[in-house]
């Protein structure tokens, strides 16, 4: 193997890693306190809400399809729960427990329309998230819910020894994630399925059934974010969720999740939100406006893509 094969291999498997490391020493040298432990939990804080539902946004891209509603789902269920704690005066243990089982719910609405309606995924998920998002609204009169018992910080502001609760949730997420897609045969099945949904079905893979089980994890991690997000804000908001598909969206494909199905692996989608949580925080530390935040990673989420595509592009022709 040639010195310059050998390179270019070891960029493809850590050219993200590097970006990651490249990243920080650049935020270091802008303001110093980009370093700082307490600092680098904040960003882990910050991430975990990312990496929880991007497990799920990855496995919907992974068998072919996108959900933009994740950030609905997000204020959803931000709304909901403050709700039944507020206004129900029902406990927060069952409140969140319930929350979780009505973002599910949703998760298997947009694949019941993916897969029996035969609607575009791209329709079905931007349609719900402008319901979701619409509703919300409404039964927040674009007001904010608080008062919230103050156990239910522990959620999204606890620790347990030194690592913060959101982070330790994010870990077992990610790990049911990649045990999932590397030690199951449903894990196979929904990259078949991304590969080709044809050749899986002839295979005797129940595709639309899979799919659905899909659309579903999806939705349930998306809840499970938005639980973190209620408890940090200690605020039920119906404009929390705004944006955040995006993030999960550029961290994935940043990750090498390709947009056109069928592959992608947890570490390297790992280091993707790695890298939304660290432009995140950093341009704040620097200062950045927040519009131009949005320029930013839009630029980034583009050229993830572009490079995705072009990379499919030329294993097409390197094949024919």
């Amino acid at each position: 193997m040639s010195s310059k094969t050998a390179v270019k291999k070891i960029f493809k498997q850590y050219g993200i890693t590097f970006v990651l490391i490249a990243l920080c020493i650049l935020f270091t040298i802008l303001n110093p306190v980009f370093l700082t432990l307490r600092n680098i939990m904040n960003v882990m804080r910050q991430m975990s809400m990312i990496g929880i539902a991007s497990v799920g946004g990855m496995l919907v891209i992974i068998q072919g399809g996108i959900d933009l509603s994740e950030g609905a789902v997000v204020s959803f269920v931000n709304v909901i729960c403050a709700c039944l704690m507020m206004k129900a005066g029902i406990s927060p243990v069952l409140a969140v427990l319930i929350s979780l089982v009505i973002s599910a719910a949703i998760g298997y609405f947009n694949g019941i329309l993916v897969t029996m309606a035969k609607m575009p995924p791209l329709i079905v998920t931007l349609a719900v998230q402008g319901i979701l998002y619409g509703i919300s609204y409404i039964i927040t009169n674009s007001h904010s819910i608080a008062g919230f018992p103050n156990g239910f910080r522990f959620i999204g502001q606890g620790y347990i020894g030194f690592l913060p609760v959101p982070v330790i949730l994010m870990a077992v997420v990610l790990v049911i994630g990649w045990f999932v897609l590397n030690k199951t045969y449903f894990g196979r099945f929904i990259y078949a399925i991304g590969g080709n949904d044809e050749v899986a079905r002839l295979s005797g893979i129940r595709v639309n059934r899979i799919r659905r089980m899909v659309y579903t994890l999806g939705g349930l991690f998306a809840g499970l974010s938005g639980m973190i997000f209620l408890s940090r804000l200690m605020s039920g908001q119906a404009n929390t969720g705004v944006g955040f598909e995006m993030d999960v969206l550029t961290a994935l494909v940043l990750g090498g999740v390709s947009i056109n199905g069928g592959s992608g692996k947890i570490f390297n989608a790992v280091m993707g939100v790695a890298i939304i949580g660290v432009l995140n925080n950093g341009l704040v530390l620097i200062n950045v406006n927040q519009h131009v935040q949005e320029v930013i990673k839009g630029v980034v989420l583009v050229a993830a893509v572009a490079f995705d595509c072009l990379s499919k592009s030329r294993a097409s022709s390197l094949e024919a």
